[in-house]
């Protein structure tokens, strides 16, 4: 029974008002339960895990089982694990005063036992709110018992003067004091063997040893751990005895397609900039760049990576974009490819580089990840450039490139105008025709952002020369440019 008005304050109106004790897994099941009934959403703001981890977590909770979430970095583990707290009850009652949230009906430390002997049904009575009952911890190797289930106080011992085999100077860590809570441990490989074993002992006996002291200690925890695949191996691992008492593991996962991960950056990016037209295209383009980074050489795919990646990217794009309008004075703008090709900063701290990366150095990797996803999109729409384009025959770029070799090198500038910028990009008039002919259904707005992909696609295979001085791109005939520099 749950209570939200009109809470009793004393376990004796706790009893008349008709309240039932129920286990955390109990309170867990019931609200799925009932929340699946009246169609509410469950883990709402999860996006791409409807038909995969979602269900399978579902039936963990309907199992009342403790749970793994197995999975790369930045796949929404520790997020699934808060959200768990909106199927708690509103409320719990707790003996006040109690450190482990003692159910009054059930009560398990030695104050909780002793308070409600003395004082019966007019043992006070507080109210825990599901907010409160949220424990998180994250796991590293410095983490002790002591920190986890407790230890014995020295100083309470000598203030209260009681022998150290009195349960009363126990200092209970985190997990006691979860009592009848969420307790999340974030990357349990790296929790130290020694540490995991006495994780076990609760799990599966209710028992707690410290210093010697051991005790009964029925605690009525629902643990979510998470772990990453890579720490098997790399630091560390969980403990057979611990894996086979955890009811579920349950593999995450990245974003399957585009249009997902483009809602979850939709929903994640905290930059806003009134007046910034962000065409599809543009966000697109960004999301191939974290899937580029999943497949690349360069990346160690073992360490994943995050889809925090694509949201700082987004972030860095639009700053860009709000910067120079901000210096240009200008209450519009648009979404560039300049501005993706200059957000390198948000992309080097997201990949972990094998060492063919190391040796070429993080900027070029991110560089080399923006060109392959400006190259992924460019094919989309254009004809693709064959690596061995046979001697003569004709190209449906053969008209760009003769207008880049008579016509002087176009310069784009970071900071440009949109009309100086539009206006260089309209003078290749090839461009035009090109989108004409094989993206006539290109929208208006989104004109300049494809012809901009046009000339960093051919960039890309090598067809027109492209070189950065600063705050200019300069793109140029391939040829050319060459012959120039042999003069």
């Amino acid at each position: 029974m749950s209570i939200s008005k009109n809470r009793p304050d004393t376990f004796g109106a706790l009893k008349a008002a008709g309240y039932t004790y129920k286990t955390i897994k109990d309170e867990l099941r019931d609200n799925l339960i009932a929340k699946i009934k009246a169609e509410q959403p469950v883990f709402e703001g999860i996006i791409g895990y409807e038909h995969t981890v979602i269900p399978q977590l579902k039936k963990a909770i309907l199992s009342k089982h403790n749970i793994n979430l197995l999975g790369l970095r930045g796949q929404a583990k520790t997020r699934i694990a808060r959200l768990m707290t909106e199927l708690l009850d509103e409320f719990i009652p707790v003996v006040k005063g109690s450190t482990i949230n003692d159910d009054p009906f059930k009560p398990i430390s030695k104050m909780a036992r002793d308070l409600i002997d003395t004082k019966g049904d007019d043992t006070p009575i507080e109210w825990l709110g599901r907010s409160d009952r949220f424990f998180e911890k994250l796991a590293t190797p410095d983490v002790s018992v002591a920190d986890l289930i407790g230890d014995i106080d020295p100083i309470k011992a000598a203030n209260l003067k009681l022998s150290y085999a009195d349960e009363e100077v126990i200092h209970y860590g985190m997990v006691p004091r979860a009592n009848r809570c969420l307790f999340i441990i974030n990357e349990l490989p790296d929790l130290q063997a020694r540490i995991q074993v006495a994780l076990f002992s609760i799990l599966q006996e209710g028992e707690v040893q410290i210093r010697g002291f051991k005790m009964k200690l029925p605690l009525d925890v629902a643990f979510v751990f998470t772990a990453n695949p890579e720490d098997y191996t790399n630091r560390g691992s969980i403990v057979t005895p611990l894996k086979d008492r955890i009811g579920s593991q349950i593999l995450t996962h990245y974003p399957k397609t585009t249009a997902i991960a483009k809602e979850i950056t939709r929903q994640e990016a905290k930059t806003v900039v009134e007046g910034l037209f962000i065409s599809e295209a543009a966000r697109d383009l960004i999301e191939a760049i974290a899937f580029e980074a999943r497949t690349s050489e360069y990346v160690d795919a073992k360490s994943g990576v995050s889809a925090r990646l694509s949201i700082s990217a987004f972030e860095n794009a639009v700053s860009g974009a709000e910067l120079r309008m901000i210096q240009n004075n200008e209450s519009s703008s648009a979404l560039r490819v300049l501005d993706i090709m200059n957000i390198g900063p948000a992309i080097t701290g997201k990949v972990e580089l094998v060492y063919e990366g190391e040796q070429e150095g993080a900027d070029f990797v991110a560089q080399e990840l923006i060109k392959k996803a400006v190259l992924t999109t460019f094919e989309q729409h254009f004809p693709k450039i064959e690596k061995l384009e046979k001697k003569g025959a004709p190209s449906a770029y053969d008209t760009l490139y003769t207008w880049f070799f008579e016509n002087d090198p176009v310069e784009l500038l970071d900071d440009a105008p949109d009309e100086f910028f539009q206006s260089e990009l309209d003078r290749i008039k090839p461009l035009d025709e090109l989108l004409k002919a094989h993206f006539p259904d290109c929208p208006k707005s989104e004109r300049h952002f494809y012809k901009e992909i046009i000339l960093w696609g051919l960039v890309a295979k090598e067809k027109l020369n492209s070189s950065r001085i600063d705050h200019k791109t300069t793109f140029n005939d391939l040829y050319n440019s060459y012959f120039s520099g042999l003069e």
